[in-house]
């Protein structure tokens, strides 16, 4: 491995959970042959009355929303039974993926007080807490005692350190879509500072109900109209066919770590972060920014010193959204990044919201490591025929340097570099 100036920071461990895999040989695997897993949401609380009797006196109708859910957890025999009854399914999910990026960056035998933890996400188990708000509506006396700490986000935070022994610092960090993103950037900055010398960042499983399925139905965010009827179809970011995201259950973890840690620990990592960039756009609407997308691509190849020809790759938000994935070409276009092989790592896995930015940059790494592109589900009439789309089938490709993007409700836009090693 080459000298590396001791402020800079690498990715050293990884670990995700999906509904087209668990763990990152799975997922991998499951991305380059294009195999998803969606279909009408059967999870309890996904699904809820359009109306509680129609006009002939007929049972009322459920609503189909469609994406694509963990169809099993295969869950280490380490863990304690007791915390894992009493954790959400947030709560579950986020300690088995943390464990296989545990295990992968070898962090048994660092100073757990030298560790720190990001969470990205913010009211992620909001389908756990109205089931339960409606199994106890009529016997609140009986509520279990454990919701005054469940209710909280900030739970995942002790379930994982006290279930890993981290006693650096904990928190979670809440922007939308881009949550998973941003907590990387914390971690990067945590390690940098000198704060710890290894953070953990986590996307974490955002576990949504009915009601947030509403709500973005509601904004005109969430598909699918066109499709409700074929849910393989569905999804398809950057198809001029394309009516909103399609919801998809995952979570994320890396391991970030300076060149110091690197050299003591003796690791491999799977890059160097090279540069990165977050901005906003002033406007709590839900509405994209071109600027705002701009901005931060330019910031972040700046800091990473690269040409934009530098780039060859690049894993984009590419949420399948009217307008949102328009603006996110045009920023690409802009900043002369058509040449770069482009696609939608969404297509596949469905939109995991606070997950995303996390999930799709391990996506973008194992990829690197593979020397192969996945395919781009749907991709059957791209908005934008001039940019280097891999479409149907993988493409052999070696990536030296890749873009990620991750934007967010609120005007939350952020950018990473990441370099080969």
């Amino acid at each position: 491995m080459k000298n590396h100036n001791h402020s800079e920071t690498f990715i050293t461990g990884l670990g995700v959970t999906s509904a087209i895999g668990q763990g990152k040989t799975a997922f991998i695997s499951a991305l380059l042959q294009g195999r998803h897993a969606f279909d009408v949401m059967q999870r309890p609380g996904r699904q809820g009355p359009l109306s509680s009797m129609t006009t002939k006196g007929e049972a009322h109708q459920e609503t189909t929303f469609l994406g694509a859910e963990i169809s099993s957890l295969s869950i280490p025999e380490s863990f304690s039974k007791k915390v894992l009854r009493t954790a959400s399914f947030s709560g579950q999910v986020a300690l088995i993926t943390l464990h296989e990026a545990w295990d992968d960056g070898d962090l048994d035998a660092v100073d757990p007080d030298r560790i720190g933890l990001v969470i990205g996400g913010s009211n992620f188990q909001q389908r756990e807490l109205i089931q339960t708000h409606e199994a106890y509506h009529d016997r609140l006396h009986f509520l279990r005692p454990t919701y005054g700490m469940c209710f909280m986000d900030s739970d995942l935070c002790g379930l994982c350190t006290e279930l890993f022994g981290i006693r650096g610092f904990a928190y979670t960090v809440g922007g939308a879509s881009a949550s998973g993103q941003l907590a990387i950037l914390q971690a990067i900055q945590a390690v940098q500072s000198g704060q710890v010398d290894i953070c953990i960042a986590m996307g974490a499983l955002m576990d949504i109900s009915c009601w947030e399925c509403q709500g973005f139905r509601s904004l005109g965010a969430m598909g699918s109209d066109r499709y409700a009827k074929e849910p393989a179809l569905a999804c398809r970011p950057f198809d001029r066919d394309r009516d909103g995201f399609i919801y998809g259950e995952s979570c994320g973890v890396v391991v970030v770590e300076g060149a110091d840690s690197i050299k003591r620990k003796g690791v491999k990592p799977y890059a160097r972060l090279s540069g990165w960039a977050i901005g906003m756009d002033g406007n709590r609407n839900p509405n994209p920014s071109l600027e705002g997308e701009v901005n931060v691509i330019q910031k972040a190849l700046k800091q990473a010193r690269l040409l934009a020809k530098e780039i060859d790759y690049i894993n984009p938000h590419g949420t399948g959204s009217l307008i949102g994935d328009e603006t996110e070409l045009k920023a690409l276009s802009h900043c002369q990044l058509t040449h770069a092989y482009l696609n939608a790592t969404k297509s596949i896995t469905g939109h995991g919201l606070s997950s995303a930015g996390t999930v799709e940059v391990i996506a973008t790494l194992l990829q690197m490591k593979q020397s192969e592109l996945h395919p781009s589900r749907n991709l059957d009439n791209p908005i934008e025929s001039s940019c280097n789309w891999v479409r149907q089938h993988s493409v052999s490709h070696g990536v030296e340097h890749a873009l990620n993007l991750s934007m967010g409700f609120g005007g939350v836009n952020s950018a990473i570099c990441l370099q080969k090693i």
